[in-house]
């Protein structure tokens, strides 16, 4: 006993320096140990080979799976977040925070096929250029020197132009060609905006003689064409990030010609002028007008001239969506852009008393708003939220449910709500406008915007109960919406009535929940000059396509304006982020009375293969087989036109790079001419895929070329055969595609039939 307890007592001061070293250890030396570790620790993507007879790639053990491939090193360190994502879907792979020492460790067990670090990007609060595909330090983006040495005509409401996202660091000097003027009376003009032009300044309906944005429409979309990088970009804290436009080292020369009355024609063509003299080299016009007359359509006029000086011409289609001959800007000259969602949403969900969800959209999102409350839930029995429907209803401290009506926006409904004392709105579609939700202000009232099937079974909620309740849950900015692009409902639609031989949109691009420069602050907490705004619509479409044109020129100077619309329309994307059809509002397949060729993807037109160019004078033989008279093909065309004197075609016929066709009994032929711009010795074979109810044989059906810049020319015949679908020039066209296909490019033209 004695011996033990000697032990004992000898041990005792032992123990003592195990338990102080003990707590040194864990408390002093494991966290400066972990400190240290967290400071050396990267993100690195991790390929592996599929697990053999154990998991699926759905499982949930291929998290396990996945684990089994981490160091033992790093699991000391429990506190660490190690395996940061489980991939699923981008092969059988990870994303894990290791040091180098275990990346190289992980390198030898077996299945691993590779570890590497991540590259970092800049985020960018339009996120578009992300969603194109578009990454500073590779690719497109980067071989075109990000539009450098290219100068864009924006034709608008003129420019604010002491945002930051003009400033001009990093930019070089106009390019020698340039000629324009600025017309700022302070020294605004710099690398970045290097002309300004006021085309209102003589007229009455002008407030100043600069041509100073006092709209935001002309700023936003300059922006978006060419802002120079902002950080902290956003609105209300969302969507924040890097802002900056899809050109951000091209030059911009401002146009002004609209303001809160409208754009003149006058001064339409009057921007298209000086701007051809100027020295642009794109046009973005986010503007349009109802008329089916070409010869009497002032942005048609404009762009002929503009492209026989080789300026390509870019075009909102319209927001009169989603009513089919809606669209406007139907000349082939002009580039016609639709409008597509991009993958960020503003999420605002609404819940109501049984439970349900329906996630919706808002971009005022108040911290202050408790989400967690249920509150009462009113309906007016269908009606849309006037001051009239408003004024006998009680809704204060209530959420009041709104519908969507012709004549009563959005916003204005909001306005009525909240001038009532309401809590807050949820905001349903009407059936036309389906799955469409736009992330807008709302008038700083607690909203969501829900689509028409989320409000039909709101209102099923309401009619099953004396008491209904609801609350909204304000989820911020979420990236990652695979159903995009998806077209919106306010997207104008084809035919094409004033020349339907020429399929109309073109393309769709990125125009929903665009945030770019503004000039004014939404609220009275916004610095007066960082201000930005997520705008929604075709005018927010066409300037990303004009930006495109301008990297494409950037990258081939040589190319003409049709040579780039020929490259951008026949290598558009078809299918959506989850690699199905593009949809439309409804959730149905998109036709190309809505897509046109599809969907932009910039860095696939960088290298198109094979082009489809067209000289100024091929665009006008055919209006004489319009049956333009003389004297309008004249205007159109500024100049003297005999068309007896001409070889009139059909529209159908001009050297375009889709085929829209209206066919009767008998079958047509037209001829194609494509220009090699890919490799010297290649060859393309032809496949088609015929709409429904025609038959489409092409002659040859394979071309070789020996040479860049050789042409090659081939005809297509279209015949109506015995179970031809019967449609009229309103309806959805019968639809398919011809692809020119070589072992490296895929040159695709869409076709559009209507049986007459």
């Amino acid at each position: 006993m004695v011996n033990n307890r000697k032990s004992v007592v000898f041990l005792l001061p032992i123990l003592e320096v195990l338990i102080v070293f003990g707590i040194v250890f864990n408390f002093v030396v494991c966290p400066a140990l972990a400190q240290e570790h967290q400071n050396t620790l990267k993100t690195y993507i991790v390929h592996v080979n599929k697990p053999r007879n154990r998991v699926t790639l759905q499982s949930e053990d291929l998290y396990s799976w996945y684990e089994s491939f981490l160091p033992l090193t790093t699991a000391s360190f429990k506190h660490q977040p190690l395996l940061v994502y489980s991939y699923r879907n981008m092969g059988t792979s990870f994303a894990a925070r290791l040091t180098p020492e275990e990346a190289e460790t992980m390198e030898k067990k077996d299945d691993l096929l590779l570890v590497r670090q991540e590259r970092m990007f800049s985020l960018h609060t339009t996120h578009s250029p992300t969603f194109l595909g578009l990454h500073q330090e590779a690719g497109f983006w980067k071989k075109s020197n990000f539009g450098k040495g290219v100068t864009v005509g924006v034709i608008d409401t003129g420019i604010w132009p002491f945002h930051p996202s003009f400033r001009d660091e990093g930019m070089p000097p106009p390019p020698a060609k340039w000629k324009g003027k600025c017309e700022f009376k302070q020294n605004v003009c710099n690398n970045k905006i290097i002309g300004g032009r006021n085309l209102l300044a003589s007229t009455q309906i002008v407030t100043t003689e600069e041509p100073i944005d006092e709209i935001g429409h002309g700023t936003h979309t300059a922006s978006n064409i060419a802002g120079s990088s902002v950080r902290n970009g956003n609105v209300f804290g969302n969507a924040n990030g890097t802002a900056v436009g899809i050109a951000p080292y091209a030059h911009l020369a401002i146009y002004k010609v609209c303001t809160e009355r409208g754009c003149a024609q006058s001064a339409i063509l009057a921007a298209f002028d000086p701007a051809i003299e100027d020295g642009v080299d794109v046009i973005s016009v986010s503007l349009g007008g109802g008329t089916t007359s070409l010869f009497m359509d002032g942005i048609a006029v404009g762009a002929f001239a503009a492209t026989k000086n080789g300026i390509f011409v870019s075009s909102s289609a319209g927001n009169g969506g989603p009513t089919y001959g809606s669209l406007t800007n139907e000349a082939p000259r002009v580039l016609s852009v639709g409008a597509s969602t991009i993958d960020r949403r503003i999420v605002a969900t609404a819940k109501l008393g049984n439970g349900q969800e329906f996630d919706g959209q808002s971009l005022y999102q108040p911290k202050n708003f408790s989400s967690s409350l249920l509150l009462p839930l009113v309906h007016l029995g269908g009606n849309p939220c006037t001051p009239e429907t408003l004024k006998y209803v009680n809704v204060t401290r209530k959420i009041v449910s709104c519908v969507a009506a012709t004549g009563v926006s959005r916003v204005l409904q909001g306005e009525a709500v909240k001038n009532a004392s309401g809590a807050a709105m949820i905001f349903t579609n009407g059936v036309n406008t389906g799955y469409t939700t736009l992330a807008d202000i709302f008038p700083l009232l607690p909203t969501t915007h829900v689509s028409y099937a989320a409000g039909l079974k709101i209102q099923a909620y309401i009619d099953s109960t004396r008491k209904p309740m609801a609350s909204i849950l304000f989820k911020g900015t979420v990236i990652g919406d695979s159903s995009a692009p998806m077209v919106t409902a306010f997207s104008s639609r084809g035919p094409n009535v004033a020349s339907p031989g020429i399929l109309k949109p073109d393309i769709i691009g990125p125009g929903v929940g665009i945030l770019a420069a503004w000039p004014f602050p939404l609220d009275d907490k916004t610095p007066s000059k960082i201000n930005f705004k997520l705008m929604s619509g075709a005018s927010m479409s066409c300037p990303h396509l004009s930006a495109i044109a301008a990297l494409l020129k950037s990258s081939h100077p040589d190319w003409s304006p049709a040579a780039i619309k020929s490259a951008i329309l026949t290598t558009a994307n078809t299918i959506n982020l989850k690699g199905k059809p593009i949809l439309d509002e409804l959730l149905l397949p998109a036709n190309m009375f809505a897509i046109g060729a599809g969907h932009v993807n910039p860095s696939k037109a960088n290298d198109p293969g094979l082009i489809y160019d067209i000289k100024p004078n091929d665009y006008i033989p055919y209006p004489c087989g319009l049956n333009y008279t003389d004297r309008q093909i004249g205007i159109l065309f500024q100049s003297k036109v005999k068309c007896i004197k001409k070889r009139s075609i059909r529209e159908a016929n001009l050297n375009y790079p889709s085929f829209s066709v209206l066919l009767g009994s008998s079958p047509q032929t037209y001829m194609r001419t494509v220009t090699n711009v890919g490799q010297a010795n290649s060859s393309y074979t032809v496949e088609v895929v015929p709409p429904n109810g025609i038959d489409v044989s092409v002659k040859p059906k394979k071309i070789t070329f020996a040479s860049v810049q050789q042409m090659a020319n081939y005809w297509v015949t279209f015949t109506a055969n015995n179970g031809g679908m019967i449609s009229n020039i309103t309806s959805f066209p019968s639809q398919g595609y011809l692809n020119w296909v070589s072992y490296k490019h895929a040159v695709r033209s869409p076709i559009s039939v209507t049986l007459i």
